[in-house]
């Protein structure tokens, strides 16, 4: 077998399930799932999820699961006002990330958490999300751990599969860290900002496929807005006023549109 021009990895994966791939690159690929029988079934599990979800979004009939049919209609509804039905239709795949422990839990201890407005059950990635703001605080107070301010949201894609937002100009990047969470890698942004001071942005794939609006929440001397768009859900953290939060969660989702 022909070694591929380039190593294949996640995000080669993940396009060839979302049929972005071009014809050359979709060879190796499938050369490379010849060779590999795991990441083979995996993907595709993976296709057969992109398909029952494409066939649920068009209403047409077939033997999709249930959960999927239902996440296929909150998706439909949440996006026929703005037109972005096709769009998110190429993103239908399902992946599920292996879980690691939180290695800071026993440091920092479990977050208390009390939704502004408690409709439905806080995800469990937010808890994830304040043990990061908090790590980040903490690391930002030690001088023998250096901030990483480079911030480049093409390689943190291609290494996590994680589509990062638009950022306003006003965020200064103060330390960017891929960090362990219960649903696999994760990411860790943490800025200095003008409305808000210290804010931190969590961003991780929680292992399903939703489409979930900004939603408030206090946690204990903080404030907390979480988010998801397909298969990747975010959190903003900071010290202030949830709702003024929540605005700022909300320009972020619209610029993954």
């Amino acid at each position: 077998m022909t070694e591929p021009r380039d190593p294949v990895v996640e995000g080669d994966l993940d396009a060839y399930v979302d049929d972005q791939l071009e014809v050359t690159r979709r060879i190796e690929v499938e050369a490379f799932l010849s060779a590999h029988p795991g990441d083979a079934a995996r993907v595709m599990a993976d296709l057969r999820a992109r398909d029952e979800l494409r066939v649920a979004l068009a209403g047409q009939g077939g033997s999709g699961r249930p959960a999927t049919g239902d996440a296929a209609r909150r998706l439909q509804r949440g996006l026929a006002a703005g037109g972005m039905l096709e769009r998110l239709r190429r993103m239908a795949a399902v992946f599920l990330l292996l879980g690691a422990g939180w290695l800071a839990h026993g440091v920092l201890g479990p977050a208390s958490i009390s939704p502004v407005v408690a409709s439905t059950p806080t995800p469990a990635y937010v808890e994830d999300a304040l043990r990061a703001h908090k790590t980040s605080t903490v690391r930002a107070a030690m001088a023998s751990q250096p901030r990483v301010a480079a911030y480049d949201p093409a390689e943190i894609r291609t290494a996590t599969g994680i589509v990062m937002p638009a950022l306003p100009q006003d965020w200064r990047v103060r330390d960017v860290q891929i960090y362990p969470s219960q649903f696999g890698p994760s990411v860790e942004m943490s800025f200095e900002t003008d409305d808000f001071g210290i804010l931190s942005l969590f961003a991780v794939r929680p292992g399903s496929f939703d489409v979930v609006p900004p939603t408030d929440l206090e946690a204990g001397d903080a404030a907390a807005s979480y988010f998801q768009v397909g298969e990747v859900a975010y959190a903003l953290v900071a010290r202030t006023d949830a709702e003024k939060l929540g605005r700022a969660a909300a320009r972020l989702a619209d610029s993954l549109y």
